[in-house]
């Protein structure tokens, strides 16, 4: 597994680093915001470990910026503050988990694995709907918290679709081509169904455009 490490402190950066290392984990490791960021836009990783106070580029700012820039990375914050304000910024902004300094490396590990055990790290198939859902491309399922939701085929069909243009209108026409491989299934069946799968849903995230389509608005 492929970790960036942003960490100011130089010895705790080292620490970390050989920790992880020794732990199995390929590592890169750096202190200022901007050069973590231009390394990321050129490289794969599988997780992210930030302090929220860098140089340059905050911790927040850059995991803001990637996830604009549809860069969906787990993400572990470490960091002294203790801000509610700040920690509840982090998670909004989509990190998996918070560890707050000091803390035993064993314990960074602990946090490690337990995300692994909570989401299969392969963050390129996944699409973040909100806070709590996102949508596993590769597995075509969509997942609250970590967890498979039950839906029917035809919902998981309508689901991928979303996840695929979200934000972005689906009509009629491409849910009837997509979920239903074009039969001439009226409009007010295909409502029906989305009908069903809001009701499925714990959040609102479905926008209906009256006598066109819908829209999944991603929520984060």
């Amino acid at each position: 597994m492929k970790v960036l490490l942003l960490e100011d402190e130089l010895m705790l950066q080292s620490a970390i680093k050989e920790y992880l290392t020794d732990t199995g984990y390929e590592v890169t490791a750096f202190e200022d915001g901007k050069e973590a960021y231009t390394n990321i836009s050129n490289n794969k990783y599988d997780l992210f470990i930030f302090d929220i106070n860098t140089p340059s580029m905050d911790g927040l700012s850059l995991l803001d910026t990637l996830q604009k820039e549809k860069i969906y990375i787990p993400t572990i914050f470490i960091s002294a503050i203790t801000e509610i304000e700040q920690i509840s910024k982090a998670y909004e902004l989509g990190c998996y988990d918070y560890l707050k300094k000091p803390f035993h490396l064993k314990e960074l590990s602990l946090h490690i694995e337990r995300l692994l055990k909570m989401a299969d790290i392969r963050a390129k198939s996944f699409v973040k709907i909100s806070k709590m859902y996102c949508y596993d491309i590769e597995n075509k399922c969509l997942l609250f918290d970590g967890e498979e939701q039950l839906l029917t085929h035809k919902q998981a069909q309508i689901m991928e679709l979303f996840a695929a243009n979200i934000n972005k209108m689906v009509d009629f026409e491409m849910l009837r081509h997509y979920a239903w491989n074009d039969s001439p299934v009226d409009n007010a069946i295909i409502r029906a169904e989305i009908h069903r799968v809001r009701k499925i849903l714990k959040e609102d995230l479905i926008t209906t455009l009256k006598g066109v389509g819908y829209t999944l608005t991603k929520q984060i």
